[in-house]
């Protein structure tokens, strides 16, 4: 899907494919998608996950195909002839989700992202990551890289690496994190502290990071971080809005920063290294991020 928005820099804008299921408006960041193709028979697979409706082959790659109505627990579609599959690729993955529609594509800041409060989405059980209105309409987004680690958990933050690297000496180099999943947040902090990395500075989103950085730059707050942490996908403001501000700042231009996320391809891949960033790598990868952090710190 070919779209101006990826590769535009630091613009602190997304776009978001609107579609429906079960009635209700949903959006997805176009970032993750790669093509959308109407709906196929798709072959079951047994003893698969309840939310894996099972895999189809569209040229030479099977693809699992996960049934978003089951996911938010809607009626199945009344008539499939009429419903689409929007093929994604995120955390290494290509991955198929069934939807009843598609609206289209409307272009945000992700300022105008509100992030749903514990009533809505909570951190144990929620995959809804933030709501925009458009047209009238709310546009629930939702975590997609939640909704395929609760069928594999492997997907999302292999912490399974990690656990080698327990028991190394302690550092003090203070760390500050941007990143809006608390579920994330709370696996990244914990494989840091157990390899060796406690002092960390948790930030829900980029705008508070950048908030806290500008306090550090006006003895407001310790100038001690040594290193960020970046997502990219976040509401108020996204990694690479945060990038550019940091790297085209003459006093923390020098702290190394690494982009953390799901999104890493090619493009975006072009898209961060043009704004600065240090290092990029996909989310999956606990133990690479350590590794380059050792790199950095030790």
């Amino acid at each position: 899907m070919e779209t101006n928005i990826l590769m535009e820099s630091g613009t602190n804008e997304l776009e978001v494919l609107e579609f429906m299921v079960g009635g209700n408006h949903y959006g997805i960041n176009v970032a993750k998608i790669k093509e959308i193709v109407p709906y196929t028979p798709i072959t079951p697979v047994p003893n698969s996950h309840p939310n894996v409706e099972g895999i189809f082959m569209p040229r030479d790659i099977i693809i699992t195909v996960v049934d978003l109505a089951k996911v938010i627990k809607a009626a199945p579609s009344s008539d499939v002839s009429k419903d689409m599959l929007i093929i994604t690729n995120f955390n290494k993955l290509n991955v198929a989700f069934h939807v009843n529609s598609v609206v289209g594509i409307h272009r945000v800041s992700w300022a105008d992202i509100i992030t749903p409060d514990a009533t809505v989405s909570s951190a144990d059980s929620g995959i809804a990551t933030g709501i925009v209105k458009y047209d009238n309409n709310l546009i629930v987004i939702l975590d997609f890289e939640r909704i395929v680690s609760d069928i594999s958990p492997e997907t999302g933050l292999k912490v399974s690496d990690i656990a080698e690297l327990e028991g190394r000496e302690k550092v003090s180099s203070h760390i500050l994190i941007a990143e809006d999943s608390p579920l994330l947040m709370a696996l990244i902090c914990d494989s840091l502290k157990k390899s060796g990395y406690s002092n960390v500075t948790e930030c829900p989103n980029g705008q508070v990071a950048w908030d806290y950085l500008c306090d550090v730059k006006n003895g407001k707050a310790p100038d001690d971080v040594k290193c960020i942490i970046t997502d990219i996908e976040m509401p108020l403001m996204d990694g690479h809005r945060l990038t550019k501000l940091v790297k085209s700042d003459e006093k923390l231009k020098s702290i190394p920063l690494i982009i953390f996320s799901s999104l890493i391809n090619d493009q975006m891949r072009a898209k961060g290294k043009s704004l600065g960033a240090d290092v990029q790598l996909s989310k999956p990868e606990i133990g690479s991020l350590v590794s380059e952090i050792d790199k950095l710190l030790r």
